[in-house]
């Protein structure tokens, strides 16, 4: 017996239900057949919400995107400064490890210069820049130290993933450090 379709599947569930396979499986299980299977639908059913697999993958990378910049949206709230960066730092860091595959599928959208992706991630450039303006930086050195906090973020959840960290330290206060001494370097270079 064939899969029936689910009565008002939407946009939002199918990416829940393709972050899911990401997050447990890795991006390279997320395909039309295997989420079909995981909604119960037949894989053309699809078609009706994107174009095919590069369709998906965008669509979850813009997901990805709009999850990450919402939790460290969040995690500015009510703070400032130092302790603002910090804040959204430890947000994404958390995020990479609860969604590994959605954090992946941002990383690896099929056409990383689409409009509509390029809008999703200056969402998080934006909110980064503001966060960083207890830092006194102005145009382009801004966006240099918002390139360099990507980095490390990005590294370290990289590095976590892969298992790099194999000393008993505390992966959090590592974190902590490594960014205030990111935060003292472009204190001193205003």
């Amino acid at each position: 017996m064939s899969p029936r379709p689910k009565i008002g599947l939407d946009l939002t569930t199918i990416l829940e239900a393709a972050g899911e396979i990401a997050d447990q499986k890795g991006m390279h299980e997320v395909t039309l057949a295997n989420l079909a299977k995981k909604l119960g639908i037949r894989p053309p059913s699809l078609y009706n919400h994107f174009d095919g697999l590069p369709g998906l993958r965008k669509k979850l990378a813009i997901h990805g995107f709009d999850r990450l910049n919402e939790v460290m949206a969040d995690a500015a709230i009510g703070v400032s400064g130092t302790e603002a960066v910090l804040a959204i730092s430890k947000a994404y860091v958390n995020f990479a490890r609860k969604h590994p595959g959605i954090y992946e599928a941002t990383l690896f959208a099929p056409d990383p210069e689409d409009e509509d992706v390029q809008q999703a991630g200056a969402k998080i450039v934006d909110l980064s820049i503001r966060v960083l303006q207890a830092y006194q930086l102005e145009g382009n050195l801004a966006l240099h130290a918002v390139r360099g906090l990507r980095s490390i973020l990005h590294g370290f959840s990289a590095l976590e993933q892969k298992g790099g960290f194999k000393m008993t330290l505390d992966l959090d206060e590592s974190l902590s450090i490594i960014l205030k001494a990111f935060l003292a370097g472009i204190g001193e270079e205003r």
